[in-house]
């Protein structure tokens, strides 16, 4: 545990010191005096991500022959973390660059690889592209269809309320071939391929531009833009969507302990009935707990993160890091608002927005339910491998 009286270390460093600092320095600069704006005005923070792509934070754990740092899960993390104590929509921004490159380096072929993953220490935007209006979060079976040519793959369907898709120049997108479920790397300036903004386009939360429907009409690509095995598509999202969901923890604890750090602050200076507000017991319990919790979920997370630079299974513990995560980032939220009284919800304070990025969270990145299924399935499992 560092040394210090300010509000920066209450939080234990689980990476280099340095790096963390670098973050938070970086947040304070540049973040957090746009990030009321950003919410406001739903738009994607695109100088920002061209800025944190400077630093090689969106390339971070890319191997460097494309142009990565090769860098562990575990820093990867501790950046959108502190990212995101100033800004969620810059976390999850940051979040669907790094699925689409995950998913491309674990599974696309070297053409492929060579072709995109350079970009994005470049500051490319990109974005999943999986859902549709038909089936949200059951992508088993999809109206989006992709048949073989001569030439490559030709995709027909609308994927529907896409993250990041405001501004994504490359696109994973999730298609039915003839065998199943596959995956295909699709560019934004491809023909046939356009988007628009449907009336329901916008969220309360996590707004980091409107969602969008992209359309898919005759596109034509390439045949190594197959991402992976034809039919493999759901397995390969599947094990991208569990990489990604510890750094969705990530950015819900960020928006835990912006919440956290804000009403603290409030409070020490609050004067009521002739004393702080943070002198009563009563406060100082709930402040007690939620940073005890804190603390928990964090080491639940890194640990989900060290899962996965060592190559373990990692299923169970990032679903369950983003669960916990998600849930206490809502609690604190909440509170946080509560301890403040009528200053917690005004418009002009950070505290609903918090709030409402916290509660986008829950549902958004894998819903608490999907989670505790994910989670139960290895309970199950473990307890019928024992029995037999």
């Amino acid at each position: 545990m560092r040394k210090g009286n300010d509000l920066q270390h209450l939080w234990r460093d689980h990476v280099d010191e340095r790096l963390a600092l670098e973050a938070r320095e970086f947040t304070r600069e540049h973040v957090a005096p746009v990030a009321d704006a950003l919410d406001r005005d739903d738009r994607y923070p695109l100088d920002l991500v061209r800025l944190t792509a400077e630093r090689g934070w969106n390339s971070m754990t890319l191997d460097p022959r494309y142009g990565g740092e090769g860098r562990p899960m575990t820093e990867l993390l501790a950046v959108l973390e502190e990212l995101s104590v100033a800004s969620a929509i810059l976390g999850i921004s940051l979040i669907t660059i790094f699925q689409s490159q995950r998913c491309i380096e674990l599974y696309g072929e070297e053409s492929l690889k060579e072709r995109y993953l350079p970009r994005y220490a470049g500051g490319l935007p990109a974005s999943f592209a999986l859902t549709e209006d038909g089936h949200g979060s059951d992508i088993r079976t999809l109206d989006t269809k992709a048949h073989r040519t001569d030439k490559g793959w030709v995709l027909n369907g609308e994927k529907a309320f896409i993250t990041s898709g405001a501004a994504a120049e490359l696109f994973v997108v999730l298609a039915e071939t003839d065998v199943g479920v596959s995956t295909f790397a699709v560019t934004k300036d491809t023909p046939g391929v356009s988007s628009y903004q449907g009336h329901e386009a916008e969220t309360f939360g996590l707004r980091n531009g409107p969602h969008v429907n992209l359309v898919l009409e005759d596109v034509e690509v390439p045949a190594d833009h197959l991402i992976g095995t034809e039919g493999r598509g759901l397995k390969q999202v599947m094990v991208t969507l569990a990489n990604s969901r510890t750094l969705a923890a990530g950015i819900s604890l960020g928006i835990a302990r912006a919440a956290f750090e804000g009403a603290l602050r409030y409070v020490d200076k609050r004067s009521a009935f002739g004393t702080k507000v943070l002198d009563f017991q009563g406060i100082q319990w709930y402040f007690a707990e939620l940073a005890a919790q804190i603390d928990a979920t964090r080491l639940l997370t890194y640990e989900a993160a060290r899962d996965l630079d060592a190559g373990r299974d990692i299923a169970r513990s990032s679903s369950s890091a983003k669960l916990l995560a998600a849930s206490l980032a809502t609690k604190v939220a909440s509170t946080a608002v509560q301890v403040c009284g009528a200053h917690g919800t005004r418009e002009t304070q950070p505290f609903g927005r918090y709030l409402r990025d916290a509660k986008a969270y829950e549902v958004a990145g894998g819903s608490a339910e999907v989670l505790k299924n994910t989670v139960a399935k290895s309970l199950v499992k473990a307890v019928r491998v024992e029995d037999r």
